[in-house]
C-alpha cells in the first residue's frame, strides 16, 4: 500500500480519531487538575485589619482561612489606638488564596524620644525642618529684642527651657524664641537721646 492509499484508508482515519480522543482528554484532565491546585475561583478578600489588636485579627483571619505574620512595632501614631495594626500587606481589598500570609505592624506603646537639635543661632527657616524631620513641631513662636531678625535664642517645651541634647517625646512641639531684629535701632535712639542735652549745653 502505497502512501497516499494509506493516508486515505480507515485505518489512518481512526488513528488520528484516537489521538485527537487522547490530547483532549489529556488537556481536559490537566485544566482540571491546575484549576485544583491553583484553587481558582475560590479567593479570598483580604479583610481591613486596621485598628484591630493582635488577638482580633488572629479570629478574623483564622475564620476567612488565611494567616499572619507580625512584622514590627512602628512608631506611635496618635491616629491609631496604642497596640493595633497600623500596616498591612495585602492592601484591604485584595484577592488572594486559601492561608495566604499577611503581613501586619502594630502602633507601639508611646511616643519615641528623641534628643532636641542645637538650632541656637539658626534662622526660623532652618530650624522648622531641622524639627519635622524629627518627628517634631514647631510651636508658639515668640519674640525678644535682638539684632538678628528670626534667629532662634532660646526653645521651650511645655514652658520648659529645652537645652541642645535635651530629649523630649516625639511629636513634641518646640517653641521658639527668635530675635526681632530691633535691638540696634533702640539702642541707636538710646544714644541719641543721651547725647542731645550734651550738644543744646
Amino acid at each position: 500500500m502505497s502512501l497516499i492509499e494509506y493516508l486515505k484508508s480507515k485505518v489512518f482515519a481512526v488513528q488520528v480519531f484516537v489521538a485527537l480522543f487522547i490530547l483532549f482528554v489529556l488537556g481536559y484532565l490537566f485544566m482540571h487538575w491546575l484549576t485544583f491546585t491553583t484553587d481558582h475561583g475560590n479567593e479570598i478578600t483580604v479583610p481591613n485589619l486596621a485598628k484591630m489588636t493582635e488577638e482580633q485579627v488572629e479570629e478574623t483571619v483564622d475564620d476567612l482561612d488565611l494567616d499572619y505574620v507580625l512584622l514590627d512595632s512602628v512608631d506611635f501614631n496618635p491616629a491609631f489606638p496604642k497596640h493595633t495594626v497600623v500596616e498591612q500587606d495585602p492592601l484591604p481589598g485584595a484577592k488572594v488564596k486559601k492561608n495566604r500570609k499577611i503581613y501586619i505592624k502594630i502602633n507601639s506603646s508611646g511616643f519615641n524620644m528623641v534628643r532636641i537639635p542645637n538650632l541656637i543661632q539658626k534662622t526660623y527657616r532652618q530650624a522648622v525642618p531641622t524639627l519635622k524631620s524629627l518627628g517634631l513641631e514647631p510651636g508658639e513662636i515668640t519674640y525678644k529684642p535682638d539684632l538678628a531678625k528670626d534667629m532662634v535664642l532660646d526653645m521651650y517645651s511645655n514652658g520648659k527651657k529645652l537645652n541642645p541634647g535635651d530629649k523630649v517625646f516625639k511629636s513634641s512641639k518646640i517653641d521658639l524664641v527668635l530675635g526681632d531684629g530691633n535691638q540696634g535701632f533702640v539702642e541707636s535712639a538710646d544714644s541719641l537721646s543721651t547725647e542731645t542735652p550734651q550738644n543744646e549745653q
